[in-house]
């Protein structure tokens, strides 16, 4: 009597209870119903205890389960997904990433999601991701998530280790999404005219260098004088921007009676991804298949760079926060024009230490 599985019982909080792990080692959990189990990393009863227990109770470290979390075998994948997805970790995201996350996976979980989180080894993962050789980006998208779904399972003790530690992807030697060059940006415009949406949408990307999910917000409430008014989904960054006259004399065609300026066939505001695909179209049309919405933001960068502004110049545009950031943005600058600005610029130098040296020699 008074005895369990070894443990000597004591008095617990409510919804926590003690066992036994496969270590032999005591350990206390937490179990409401509607909510993730949490185990206990402070000794019961300590202030940090009380503290992790008081987050249990306000459902952050114990967050709600995801509708249909229930009905998935617990320790599997999918369970594992689901707690996630109630996690402060998840929920803590900008809602923009958080369906990008979820993309990734719900794919990954389709095929996997009945396969225990405890038995999943190193070679498992390394199996999965080789092969989707064909798509290395989106390879090393989802080695990353997996990489925080396996933290997350440590976390919540249904793993002892990461089997993903040091585990690396795919090396992707080129820079991405395609750089629009001019030339593909003059067929565009002269496939879509001024007054159609998707010369519209073209000036927007190129002319304010901001990302699809930005772009979309964007209405005439955004509009002072020649100015225009971005808050960036992903970041959060605010961006004041004169708008470009090529941009301006696109809107003076642009109707007025819609809150955002690039609407569906319905009238409504796109989504991110449902302008991607409709751009995309767009984009066939003019013969363009390389070409993405994505790629005016580099081409956008690009033009920023020949034209000899800085990094912080350029950053004041596209909202990026470090150097490197821009650098990845700007490779594509147009390096015969700036090799020939570098060298007619040591010209220059040169011959003015040339008169200089003969006037004191």
């Amino acid at each position: 009597m008074g005895q369990r599985s070894g443990i000597r019982r004591r008095r617990l909080p409510k919804y926590c209870s003690e066992f036994r792990d496969r270590h032999g080692k005591v350990r206390v959990r937490f179990r409401r119903k509607g909510q993730a189990t949490y185990y206990f990393k402070a000794t019961a009863w300590s202030a940090a205890f009380m503290e992790e227990y008081q987050a249990c109770l306000d459902r952050r470290a114990a967050p709600a389960v995801e509708p249909g979390a229930r009905r998935t075998k617990a320790g599997t994948i999918s369970a594992l997904i689901a707690m996630y997805y109630g996690s402060p970790q998840f929920l803590g995201l900008r809602p923009s990433t958080q369906v990008t996350y979820k993309g990734i996976l719900e794919r990954f979980r389709a095929h996997h999601g009945d396969k225990r989180v405890a038995t999943l080894e190193r070679h498992h993962i390394a199996a999965v991701i080789g092969k989707m050789s064909a798509t290395p980006a989106a390879a090393n998208n989802l080695l990353d998530r997996i990489k925080i779904l396996m933290a997350f399972a440590v976390d919540m003790g249904l793993r002892t280790d990461d089997p993903t530690h040091k585990l690396k992807g795919f090396k992707i030697t080129g820079d991405g999404f395609h750089t629009w060059s001019e030339e593909e940006i003059a067929r565009f415009e002269r496939r879509h005219p001024i007054g159609s949406k998707a010369r519209l949408a073209l000036a927007l990307l190129l002319y304010l260098g901001q990302r699809r999910s930005d772009v979309v917000t964007l209405g005439w409430q955004h509009v002072s004088g020649r100015t225009i008014a971005v808050c960036q989904q992903k970041t959060g960054v605010r961006l004041s921007i004169e708008m470009h006259a090529q941009l301006r004399a696109v809107l003076a065609k642009a109707p007025r009676d819609h809150l955002t300026f690039l609407v569906t066939e319905y009238g409504k505001p796109f989504t991110a991804a449902g302008f991607g695909n409709w751009f995309r179209a767009r984009c066939d049309e003019a013969g363009l298949r390389g070409c993405t919405a994505h790629g005016l933001r580099k081409a956008a960068a690009r033009r920023l760079a020949e034209a000899g502004c800085s990094n912080q110049e350029i950053k004041a545009v596209t909202g990026h926060r470090t150097d490197k950031e821009v650098a990845r943005y700007t490779a594509a600058a147009d390096q015969a024009r700036l090799a020939e600005a570098a060298i007619t610029r040591t010209a220059s130098h040169h011959a003015v230490r040339e008169r200089k040296s003969k006037k004191n020699g």
